[in-house]
């Protein structure tokens, strides 16, 4: 009998473990599977914290935000007024907790917690970053006015989270003078402070705010330097012939704007046939030309360029004279013909009065010869021989310079011979 009521009461403890395996699981308490993670979100986005419970049972799970002291949902129902809270449940162990439209206030510890006795919870932190933004009723105004050599701060304020990093910097690119020390491209503070500003530092500043959530922000601040007119002239004196056209110019700089115009002879100078005006203007600077069309006698004098603002006017002056229409030197191949012209000239000149007779035997070349040296000793009434005239340029001619007594005084002794 023994030996049959082994296998019935293994059986039975068999059972008996069953049971009690089933009734630790029932009993057991609930417990987190993991850690509520933290969760960065930018604002106006959504966001959701999960929080996972084993064995929850008949236990409930609510959720909590620490920092407002408010009960936001109870296991599946919603406590909260704000409609931007809700909860939803996987059918598992995760319980989510959804925030639609993050606002900053939303920002802070949230708790997960399970009503079991002791009560159990765990908490995680909603991080809310807000993209930066200028504050403009802090900031400077974005065009402003100053004189020359005075200072001028600039302020850009601006919110966000983190809190922003705020960078000046030029529009042009130019650098920023700071404490007129040293010359900087990028600026860095919330205040950009210009001592005995120039009008070279004239222009466009931008104020940057960023904080690594996009997008980063920036103000565009435009800087008057205001100065009165300044004229400066590169010729004072231009000369030109009659007839021609001239122009004559002056380079001006002034803000605000100025008015610029030309005076001749104590009468402002219009556009006409007669006058070309133009102006070319960059930022404060001008540049003022006035072209003088078919030169007379009476265009001739000074030509003043006027340039005046609210804050003063000057003026330059230009002496305009009469210079003589320039010729045309002659060619270098004419003067090279003159030249050897003359050359053949004297050549001829030389063989005239060394030319032999018909005769190599009589003394007809001795007495012309003779004739030739003695022309010189004659009174100057009657002397045979003239200095050579540029004209003559052949022997035949310079034989014609021979006055006509001597000439029959040579036939005369030269029919003596033939006799």
């Amino acid at each position: 009998m023994s030996g049959r009521r082994g296998p019935c009461k293994s059986f039975a403890i068999s059972v008996i473990q069953i049971i009690t395996i089933i009734c630790q699981v029932l009993t057991e308490e609930p417990r987190f599977a993991e850690p509520i993670p933290n969760v960065t979100v930018a604002l106006g986005r959504d966001a959701s914290l999960p929080c996972v419970v084993e064995h929850l049972g008949t236990y409930k799970v609510a959720w909590i935000h620490i920092d407002r002291q408010m009960i936001l949902t109870i296991h599946r129902h919603v406590i909260t007024r704000l409609a931007r809270f809700s909860v939803s449940h996987d059918n598992a162990m995760t319980w989510l907790l959804h925030v639609s439209q993050v606002q900053q206030e939303d920002r802070g510890y949230y708790m997960c917690q399970v009503n079991t006795n002791p009560m159990i919870s765990q908490v995680g932190y909603l991080q809310v970053v807000v993209p930066p933004n200028i504050l403009d009723e802090e900031s400077t105004q974005s065009a402003v006015a100053v004189r020359e050599n005075q200072n001028i701060s600039l302020v850009c304020k601006a919110d966000g989270f983190p809190a922003p990093k705020i960078m000046w910097r030029r529009e042009d690119g130019q650098p920023i003078s700071v404490d007129r020390r040293k010359k900087v491209t990028v600026y860095e503070g919330d205040t950009l402070s210009l001592q005995r500003i120039s009008r070279t530092e004239m222009g466009a500043y931008l104020c940057i705010a960023t904080n690594a959530v996009p997008p980063s922000v920036s103000k565009r601040i435009i800087v008057d330097v205001e100065f009165s007119p300044m004229i400066w002239v590169p010729n004072q004196l231009v000369g030109a012939p009659a007839g021609t056209d001239v122009t004559v110019d002056c380079h001006t700089e002034a803000h605000p704007r100025a008015i610029s115009y030309w005076v001749y002879d104590n009468v402002m100078v219009l556009p006409t046939r007669k006058y070309a005006i133009n102006t070319e203007e960059n930022s404060y600077r001008a540049h003022m030309k006035l072209t003088v069309r078919n030169l007379q006698t009476g265009d001739f004098g000074n030509y003043r360029c006027i340039s005046k603002n609210s804050l003063g006017e000057t003026e330059g002056s230009i002496r305009l004279y009469e210079i003589p229409m320039p010729s045309t030197s002659p060619k270098a191949t004419e003067m090279k013909s003159n030249a050897n012209k003359e050359s053949a000239r004297r050549a001829n000149v030389s063989r005239a009065v060394q030319r032999p007779e018909v005769s190599a035997g009589t003394e007809r070349p001795s007495v012309v010869r003779a004739q030739l040296d003695r022309a010189p000793d004659r009174d100057a009434a009657h002397h045979v021989y003239r200095q050579p005239h540029p004209h003559h340029v052949s022997g035949a001619k310079q034989v014609h310079c021979w006055r006509q007594p001597f000439l029959a005084i040579v036939v005369l002794f030269q029919m003596d011979l033939i006799v």
